[in-house]
């Protein structure tokens, strides 16, 4: 088995401050400069113990809010641009990752859903227009050409 660089004792002091504070393990290897697994058997040689974070359980029913008006498609940019910038920050963790690309993907999808709404808006107002000029003209006994 390859070893790898020796621990120093600045090492280690940084390995206990890390876990007293709660971090965890990917977070101090990333820290540290070292595999998970060789902070995992420091921390076991050290008489330590790994902080386990628990697993988020994901469940199938939410509670949406309604918005009263739906966000404008400068407002979805701007989520998009702040999604995309914090994934250019260095050593976020995984599930950080996979939230903002979450994020990033809704915008993108947001954004053509609200234009094909604009766009039915606009058609729908032309449309009540036309119905109300063509009642105007049939009240004045005219009738419109189809």
């Amino acid at each position: 088995m390859t070893k790898g660089k020796p621990w120093s004792l600045e090492l280690e002091k940084q390995l206990k401050d890390l876990l007293e504070s709660k971090t965890s393990l990917a977070t101090i290897s990333k820290h540290l400069g070292k595999p998970e697994e060789a902070v995992r058997q420091k921390i076991r040689r050290l008489g330590l113990e790994v902080v386990e974070h628990k697993k988020i359980v994901c469940s199938t029913t939410s509670n949406f809010v309604m918005p009263q008006e739906l966000p404008s498609v400068e407002e979805t940019l701007r989520k998009l641009y702040a999604a995309l910038t914090a994934l250019e920050t260095p050593g976020i963790e995984k599930s950080e990752v996979m939230r903002l690309r979450a994020i990033i993907q809704g915008a993108k999808v947001y954004k053509e859903l609200l234009a094909d709404y604009m766009d039915y808006r606009g058609l729908e107002a032309e449309l009540m227009e036309f119905r109300k000029k063509y009642e105007q003209l049939a009240s004045k006994g005219l009738s419109a050409p189809l």
